[in-house]
Protein backbone atom coordinates (compact mmCIF):
# COMPACT_ATOMS: atom_id res chain seq x y z
CA UNK A 1 0.00 0.00 0.00
CA UNK A 2 1.23 3.33 -1.10
CA UNK A 3 1.77 6.19 1.60
CA UNK A 4 0.03 9.37 1.48
CA UNK A 5 1.58 12.72 2.06
CA UNK A 6 2.10 13.48 5.41
CA UNK A 7 -0.33 16.61 5.00
CA UNK A 8 -2.86 14.34 3.13
CA UNK A 9 -2.82 12.29 6.43
CA UNK A 10 -2.75 14.79 8.74
CA UNK A 11 -5.79 16.12 7.49
CA UNK A 12 -7.62 13.00 7.15
CA UNK A 13 -6.96 11.82 10.39
CA UNK A 14 -8.76 14.81 12.43
CA UNK A 15 -12.13 14.42 10.42
CA UNK A 16 -13.86 12.03 12.19
CA UNK A 17 -16.73 13.10 13.86
CA UNK A 18 -18.20 11.37 17.05
CA UNK A 19 -14.90 9.06 16.93
CA UNK A 20 -12.02 11.61 17.65
CA UNK A 21 -12.41 15.23 18.92
CA UNK A 22 -12.43 17.14 15.58
CA UNK A 23 -9.76 20.10 17.10
CA UNK A 24 -6.85 20.37 15.17
CA UNK A 25 -3.94 20.88 17.31
CA UNK A 26 -2.16 24.13 16.52
CA UNK A 27 1.46 22.89 17.76
CA UNK A 28 3.33 20.31 16.27
CA UNK A 29 4.04 17.92 19.02
CA UNK A 30 6.61 15.52 20.43
CA UNK A 31 7.37 11.98 18.82
CA UNK A 32 6.65 8.72 20.71
CA UNK A 33 9.88 6.12 21.52
CA UNK A 34 9.36 3.01 19.82
CA UNK A 35 7.72 0.27 21.33
CA UNK A 36 10.10 -2.97 20.89
CA UNK A 37 9.41 -6.62 20.88
CA UNK A 38 12.47 -9.14 22.09
CA UNK A 39 15.90 -8.71 23.97
CA UNK A 40 17.61 -5.44 24.76
CA UNK A 41 20.61 -7.56 23.79
CA UNK A 42 19.90 -9.12 20.88
CA UNK A 43 22.27 -8.27 18.07
CA UNK A 44 20.05 -7.42 15.59
CA UNK A 45 16.97 -4.77 14.84
CA UNK A 46 14.23 -5.54 12.73
CA UNK A 47 11.59 -2.52 12.02
CA UNK A 48 8.62 -2.96 10.13
CA UNK A 49 6.70 -0.43 8.86
CA UNK A 50 3.12 -1.38 8.93
CA UNK A 51 -1.00 0.23 8.35
CA UNK A 52 -3.36 -1.64 10.33
CA UNK A 53 -5.66 -1.20 7.41
CA UNK A 54 -3.29 -2.54 4.46
CA UNK A 55 -3.95 -6.08 3.64
CA UNK A 56 -0.42 -7.36 2.61
CA UNK A 57 0.85 -6.03 6.39
CA UNK A 58 -2.58 -8.34 7.14
CA UNK A 59 -1.04 -11.45 5.17
CA UNK A 60 2.45 -10.89 6.75
CA UNK A 61 1.25 -11.27 10.23
CA UNK A 62 -0.74 -13.94 9.77
CA UNK A 63 1.78 -15.83 7.10
CA UNK A 64 5.23 -14.75 8.53
CA UNK A 65 5.62 -13.16 11.76
CA UNK A 66 5.25 -16.66 13.43
CA UNK A 67 8.64 -17.69 12.27
CA UNK A 68 10.09 -14.70 12.34
CA UNK A 69 8.69 -14.64 16.02
CA UNK A 70 9.70 -18.06 16.98
CA UNK A 71 13.53 -18.11 15.05
CA UNK A 72 14.74 -15.36 16.14
CA UNK A 73 12.96 -12.68 17.93
CA UNK A 74 11.79 -15.67 20.94
CA UNK A 75 15.43 -16.77 20.65
CA UNK A 76 17.46 -13.71 21.73
CA UNK A 77 18.34 -13.05 18.24
CA UNK A 78 16.02 -10.52 16.63
CA UNK A 79 14.57 -7.38 18.44
CA UNK A 80 11.61 -6.19 16.15
CA UNK A 81 9.89 -2.99 16.35
CA UNK A 82 6.43 -2.38 14.31
CA UNK A 83 6.31 1.18 13.71
CA UNK A 84 2.76 2.29 12.20
CA UNK A 85 2.10 4.13 9.04
CA UNK A 86 -1.52 5.93 8.74
CA UNK A 87 -3.07 5.63 5.53
CA UNK A 88 -6.49 6.66 6.07
CA UNK A 89 -8.99 7.63 9.47
CA UNK A 90 -9.57 4.22 10.33
CA UNK A 91 -5.74 3.61 10.56
CA UNK A 92 -5.31 6.29 12.97
CA UNK A 93 -8.48 5.02 15.24
CA UNK A 94 -6.47 1.73 15.41
CA UNK A 95 -3.30 3.15 16.26
CA UNK A 96 -4.95 4.94 18.79
CA UNK A 97 -6.61 1.87 20.49
CA UNK A 98 -3.18 -0.76 19.78
CA UNK A 99 -1.59 1.98 22.26
CA UNK A 100 -4.55 2.94 24.77
CA UNK A 101 -3.74 -0.43 26.92
CA UNK A 102 0.08 0.54 27.52
CA UNK A 103 3.19 -0.55 26.14
CA UNK A 104 2.73 -4.19 27.42
CA UNK A 105 -0.22 -4.19 25.36
CA UNK A 106 1.00 -3.06 22.28
CA UNK A 107 1.46 -6.04 20.55
CA UNK A 108 -1.24 -7.89 21.88
CA UNK A 109 -3.84 -5.93 20.58
CA UNK A 110 -2.09 -4.99 17.28
CA UNK A 111 -2.02 -8.58 16.82
CA UNK A 112 -5.84 -8.76 17.27
CA UNK A 113 -6.06 -5.70 14.46
CA UNK A 114 -4.05 -7.46 11.71
CA UNK A 115 -5.71 -10.90 12.59
CA UNK A 116 -9.33 -9.58 12.39
CA UNK A 117 -8.75 -7.05 9.95
CA UNK A 118 -11.38 -7.89 7.55
CA UNK A 119 -13.82 -8.01 10.22
CA UNK A 120 -13.75 -4.92 11.81
CA UNK A 121 -13.08 -3.02 8.73
CA UNK A 122 -16.00 -4.20 7.10
CA UNK A 123 -18.17 -1.70 8.67
CA UNK A 124 -19.81 0.79 6.33
CA UNK A 125 -19.53 3.67 8.20
CA UNK A 126 -17.24 5.18 10.58
CA UNK A 127 -19.40 4.66 13.35
CA UNK A 128 -19.64 0.44 12.63
CA UNK A 129 -15.76 0.59 11.83
CA UNK A 130 -15.24 2.39 15.64
CA UNK A 131 -17.59 -0.01 17.19
CA UNK A 132 -16.09 -3.25 15.57
CA UNK A 133 -12.79 -1.51 17.04
CA UNK A 134 -14.02 -0.81 20.77
CA UNK A 135 -15.01 -4.82 20.40
CA UNK A 136 -11.51 -5.38 19.80
CA UNK A 137 -10.70 -3.41 22.97
CA UNK A 138 -12.86 -4.80 25.23
CA UNK A 139 -11.61 -8.33 24.40
CA UNK A 140 -8.53 -7.21 24.93
CA UNK A 141 -9.58 -5.72 28.75
CA UNK A 142 -9.97 -1.88 27.89
CA UNK A 143 -13.51 -0.67 28.81
CA UNK A 144 -15.78 1.59 26.95
CA UNK A 145 -14.41 4.93 29.01
CA UNK A 146 -10.82 4.05 28.48
CA UNK A 147 -11.31 4.02 24.60
CA UNK A 148 -13.37 6.69 24.54
CA UNK A 149 -10.50 8.91 26.55
CA UNK A 150 -8.33 7.54 23.94
CA UNK A 151 -9.78 8.64 20.73
CA UNK A 152 -10.37 11.98 22.16
CA UNK A 153 -6.71 12.53 23.05
CA UNK A 154 -6.14 14.66 19.86
CA UNK A 155 -2.57 15.33 21.53
CA UNK A 156 -1.95 11.78 21.71
CA UNK A 157 -3.12 11.66 18.35
CA UNK A 158 -1.03 14.18 16.59
CA UNK A 159 2.13 12.35 18.60
CA UNK A 160 1.12 9.50 16.48
CA UNK A 161 0.93 10.91 13.16
CA UNK A 162 4.24 13.23 13.62
CA UNK A 163 6.15 9.90 14.44
CA UNK A 164 5.08 8.12 11.51
CA UNK A 165 5.70 11.60 9.43
CA UNK A 166 9.17 11.43 11.03
CA UNK A 167 10.22 7.87 10.79
CA UNK A 168 8.71 7.29 7.59
CA UNK A 169 10.76 10.40 6.09
CA UNK A 170 14.01 9.49 7.56
CA UNK A 171 13.99 6.02 6.48
CA UNK A 172 12.15 6.95 2.80
CA UNK A 173 9.38 4.88 3.46
CA UNK A 174 7.29 4.13 0.03
CA UNK A 175 4.58 1.46 0.65
CA UNK A 176 3.97 -0.94 3.86
CA UNK A 177 5.00 -3.63 4.88
CA UNK A 178 8.90 -2.38 4.37
CA UNK A 179 11.43 -3.73 6.56
CA UNK A 180 14.54 -2.42 7.99
CA UNK A 181 16.96 -5.00 8.60
CA UNK A 182 19.80 -4.23 10.16
CA UNK A 183 21.81 -1.98 7.40
CA UNK A 184 18.81 -2.98 4.84
CA UNK A 185 15.71 -1.56 3.48
CA UNK A 186 13.77 -4.15 2.37
CA UNK A 187 10.33 -4.44 0.66
CA UNK A 188 7.64 -7.28 1.66
CA UNK A 189 8.80 -10.33 0.20
CA UNK A 190 8.05 -14.67 0.68
CA UNK A 191 9.52 -15.64 4.32
CA UNK A 192 12.74 -17.09 2.18
CA UNK A 193 13.43 -13.73 0.56
CA UNK A 194 13.26 -12.01 4.20
CA UNK A 195 14.97 -14.66 6.24
CA UNK A 196 17.80 -15.38 3.97
CA UNK A 197 18.62 -11.07 4.22
CA UNK A 198 18.10 -11.53 7.86
CA UNK A 199 20.47 -14.37 8.48
CA UNK A 200 22.99 -12.54 6.30
CA UNK A 201 22.44 -9.00 8.61
CA UNK A 202 23.04 -11.18 11.47
CA UNK A 203 26.31 -12.93 10.80
CA UNK A 204 27.73 -8.98 10.16
CA UNK A 205 26.16 -7.87 13.40
CA UNK A 206 27.47 -11.02 15.24
CA UNK A 207 30.71 -10.36 13.41
CA UNK A 208 31.09 -6.88 14.45
CA UNK A 209 30.66 -7.81 18.03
Amino acid sequence: MLIRSAAAALAIAFAAPAVMAQDTPAAQSETLPDIALGSEDAPLTVIEYASFTCGHCANFHKDTFPALKAEYIDTGKVRFIQRDVYFDQPGLWAGVLARCGGDDKFYPVSDMLLEEQQEWLAGGTGEEIAANLRKIGLKAGMTEDQMTACWEDTAKAEQLITTFQQNAAADEIEATPTFIIGEQKVQNQPWEGLKEVIDAELAKAEAAN
